[in-house]
């Protein structure tokens, strides 16, 4: 089979690698852009074992609410610098990790790695060796937490912290925005000062 810059670039857009490995790919499989795709898969878990072993100091923390409100996700990746933290491709896929932990909400971080990423018929582990391949850093989940009731959230310098208060108040409180604006001030002095207790009496 011929392989055309169209196949090239089709097969550039499904996976996000490089023109010259998909080039490469097509050309040892005939052509055939279905195991052209497994291929670069298949390197893909070969280059994530290669990089597992660099150290991944820098990343983003998000946060994602449930369509109800009552669900709260916050969740650290990371990744080797913060260029690639700031990479569209790395941020939706952060946010795709959050949307399968408020969907399955997982126990620890091996059961959401085996679970189905979101939208795709790949688990979050194969995404995550797929992202390290596309990207070529290497790329951690380093922790996350579910959080149930009401809650306000905030992020800092678009990835740089990222808080989760939890309030114990009445619904028709919560619904304020006087509460919105106290709550979201807590949020930013948990942030600022960064706070290893609640009071003195929970040490």
């Amino acid at each position: 089979m011929a392989i055309t810059a169209k196949l090239v670039m089709e097969l550039r857009e499904k996976t996000g690698c490089g023109m010259m490995e998909c080039k490469k790919a097509l050309a040892e499989v005939d052509g055939n852009f279905d195991e052209a795709v497994k291929l670069l898969r298949e390197r893909g878990l070969a280059v994530a074992q290669k990089k597992s072993t660099r150290i991944a100091a820098d990343g983003v923390v998000d946060i994602l609410k449930s369509a109800d409100g009552k669900t709260t996700a916050i969740i650290e990746v990371n990744s080797e610098t913060d260029f690639v933290a700031k990479n569209d491709s790395f941020c939706e896929f952060v946010a795709g990790i959050l949307r399968t932990i408020i969907a399955n909400k997982p126990a620890d971080i091996d059961t959401l790695k085996a679970l189905p990423y979101d939208g795709k018929d790949v688990t979050v582990e194969a995404e995550l060796k797929d992202k390290i391949f596309t990207i070529g850093e290497n790329i951690t989940l380093r922790r996350f937490e579910i959080i149930e009731g009401t809650t306000c959230t905030y992020i800092h310098g678009k990835g740089a912290a990222g808080v989760v208060a939890k309030f114990e108040v009445a619904d028709d409180i919560a619904a304020t925005a006087k509460f919105a604006e106290y709550a979201k001030d807590v949020c930013m002095q948990i942030a600022a000062m960064n706070p290893t207790y609640l009071c003195k009496h929970c040490v």
